[in-house]
């Protein structure tokens, strides 16, 4: 089909320098690079990376962490103890 376009001066001057480089005619470079731009545009969009949050050393821990729930049980019986002589 013919038609006529308007096209920006870079983007001839870029079609044109293809189209000598490849040895093709300047409609067949033209017709190439719309037919990309065109399957682009139908990809779906690729999901974006997820963010990397940077980890620290914290050094090795002043209380085994495998018995951490026993600890909480611990504290919290002492908690309660504390507070049975209080009057408030």
């Amino acid at each position: 089909m013919r038609t006529t376009l308007t096209i920006e001066a870079h983007l001839y001057d870029e079609l044109t320098r293809r189209a000598h480089r490849e040895g093709k005619p300047f409609k067949a470079v033209v017709n190439d690079a719309i037919a990309r731009g065109l399957a682009a545009m139908d990809e779906r969009p690729r999901p974006s990376a997820r963010p990397v949050s940077p980890a620290f050393s914290m050094g090795t821990p002043g209380v085994p962490l495998i018995k951490a729930l026993a600890l909480a049980d611990e504290l919290d019986d002492y908690r309660r103890v504390g507070s049975i002589g209080d009057d408030s």
